[in-house]
């Protein structure tokens, strides 16, 4: 496609803007590590919860969303829609103790809440293995989705693309987390949001209107459905068939036995960014930056409402134009730039580049301060260099992106495909999400619960993947796969955990009286601290999580049915989550915003 001095235009404009926020907020990030890692705990909820919904807005999610719906239909959704689980349980049953523990990172978490060398090695071990190995990962298949992008609008060789998205977008990307810091990433992904979702909402009236609007597009899809005979689903569904059996996987179905490992396992026993059980990576960042519990809350439950309610429908139906515009690609994927590059008018080219490139860097750039955080906090500073200048750990900081710029580079060269490094990542922290969730509520997990956990999930990932036990294709293959992994793992740290001695009872008492956990869970602890109130808010929370979950779904649902009908179902949908918005409201002011027993203010 040929740029045109417009669109020139508006690629240097979206630049200059995330170059300017960078350098307006240098002095406010350089003044210590609290400020440049988390905006001196001052940051609003709104701003908090926006940044992370730009963050996994990355440019690789309309593509794969494309994917699943060329191979799974809309019901293949369910990969990423079953982590509201955990994010909604996030907000109601951690959010607040991840206020109250006023940390810098999550992986500091192994300090606060174990003792001795199991823990030190714990936090070191991640700070690497989360900030160095599985950052890299996730840089690296977000960067591949945008080779891909240039590749496709531009025309030029996957070799070239790779240059311009390797040794200049990552880079200038680098430039301005490293001058902005935490207070930088937070503004531009607000600017970089908007921008965002106006493009891809453009695409997907685009690509509507080229297969002629949506009655049209319904009535294609089901000729096509005809065609294929018994053999095809209902693209347009947003559940399995579960008639079909556990393990039948016709065109267009998800099969049943996948469904149900999403909805049954992975979403408590996955670790995953951005949804991992209990909270943590960037998104117990941006709690500890919140200026208190009550936003910290608030922010993470905006970021669920608009993630899983507000933004997958223009993805969706730009996924559904594309199987009936371009029936049998090979790489399914290519179909939402082919709408891009085909149906989107040329003067718009401009702003679309520019969309895609605040795709990419909101997700490079929360990736780049976050891992920073972790290898300067909590290796560097902790373990090699312990007593320098705040001044000393911000200069490290920004080696330290430049260092994650280079990894993540290397790492992009080597991945086949975008899903591959989706998968990698799912697996290998598969059956470690429960440690994650009990730590907060049971005195007996110790470090060695989390450690054991851990190496069994990367050990029972490699081995089945080396003696590949499992046939079927390969949705099934990965649900056979993450239960056995689960199992395995779930088995192996509850085992530890009960062979191995307790934490030493003044860490646990001083865990305990900082954060105030459920009390129940404390019994034997709480006994020792009865200057502290106990607290019992977990059935309380527990139903707002489950009215949280069914406002939102109930909201997902209702926007499919409103834009694909029956529209009166979509109404009555509608309905229902307004409904439980208002028992959820109901319920968070009969227990209190902060839920604290203690008097609460900003730490």
């Amino acid at each position: 496609m040929n740029f045109t001095l417009a669109d020139w235009s508006a690629v240097i404009a979206y630049l200059a803007i995330t170059l300017a926020l960078g350098l307006y907020f240098r002095s406010r990030s350089g003044r210590s590590v609290d400020d440049y890692f988390v905006s001196g705990r001052n940051v609003s909820w709104w701003l908090a919860g926006t940044s992370m919904v730009a963050t996994t807005f990355a440019a690789d999610t309309p593509l794969l969303v494309t994917g699943l719906i060329y191979t799974q239909g809309v019901a293949g959704n369910w990969l990423w829609w079953s982590f509201l689980l955990s994010g909604m349980m996030t907000v109601f049953l951690f959010a607040r103790l991840w206020r109250r523990s006023a940390l810098l990172t999550d992986v500091q978490f192994a300090e606060l809440r174990y003792a001795g060398k199991p823990a030190a090695f714990l936090r070191g071990f991640r700070a690497v293995y989360l900030g160095l190995l599985m950052n890299c990962l996730i840089l690296g298949w977000v960067t591949k989705a945008m080779i891909s992008i240039v590749h496709d609008l531009f025309g030029v060789s996957n070799l070239a693309a790779t240059l311009i998205c390797v040794l200049g977008l990552i880079p200038f990307t680098g430039i301005y987390v490293a001058l902005g810091g935490l207070w930088g990433v937070l503004w531009t992904d607000v600017f970089q949001f908007v921008l965002k979702m106006g493009i891809v909402i453009g695409v997907a009236y685009y690509g509507i209107k080229a297969v002629g609007g949506m009655d049209a597009l319904l009535t294609r899809l089901h000729t096509m459905r005809a065609a294929a005979g018994p053999g095809a689903g209902d693209i347009t569904a947003v559940f399995p068939d579960f008639s079909r059996g556990l393990t039948a996987q016709p065109l267009w179905e998800l099969p049943v036995i996948t469904f149900v490992v999403y909805m049954a396992v992975q979403w408590w026993a996955f670790w995953y960014p951005g949804a991992e059980p209990g909270g943590g990576g960037y998104i117990a960042q941006r709690i500890f930056s919140a200026k208190d519990e009550r936003n910290g809350l608030l922010a993470v439950l905006w970021f669920n409402i608009a993630h899983y309610a507000i933004r997958p429908w223009p993805w969706i139906l730009t996924g559904l134009a594309a199987v009936v515009l371009y029936p049998g690609l090979e790489h399914p994927e290519s179909g939402y730039m082919k709408i891009v590059s085909e149906h989107v008018p040329h003067a718009f080219l401009g702003v679309i580049v520019a969309g895609f490139l605040a795709a990419f860097m909101s997700t490079v750039a929360t990736q780049l301060n976050w891992g920073a955080s972790y290898l300067v906090s909590d290796f560097y500073r902790r373990f090699i260099r312990p007593q320098a200048s705040e001044r000393h750990y911000v200069h490290v900081s920004r080696v330290a992106t430049v260092i994650l710029v280079i990894a993540a580079s290397a790492v992009a060269a080597q991945l086949s495909s975008i899903r591959s490094g989706w998968q990698a990542v799912l697996e290998i922290g598969a059956g470690t999400g429960s440690v994650y969730l009990l730590r907060w509520y049971w005195w007996r997990i110790n470090a060695w619960s989390e450690i054991s956990a851990m190496a069994t999930a990367m050990v029972s990932t490699v081995g089945l993947r080396w003696i590949a036990p499992f046939t079927g294709t390969e949705p099934v293959v990965f649900a056979k796969t993450a239960i056995t992994t689960t199992a395995i793992t779930t088995a192996v740290w509850m085992s530890v955990t009960l062979l191995t001695r307790p934490e030493p009872e003044d860490v646990l008492l001083r865990f305990y009286r900082k954060v105030r956990p459920d009390v129940r869970g404390w019994r034997a602890v709480s006994r020792l601290a009865p200057e502290i109130p106990p607290v019992r808010d977990l059935g309380r929370n527990l139903i707002s999580w489950v009215l949280a979950c069914a406002m939102v779904y109930l909201a997902l649902f209702a926007v499919g049915r409103l834009a694909m009908g029956p529209r009166s179902t979509g109404a009555l949908m509608l309905l229902a989550s307004a409904v439980c918005a208002f028992l959820l409201y109901r319920n968070l002011s009969r227990g209190g915003w902060e839920a604290d027993p203690l008097e609460s203010k900003p730490l």
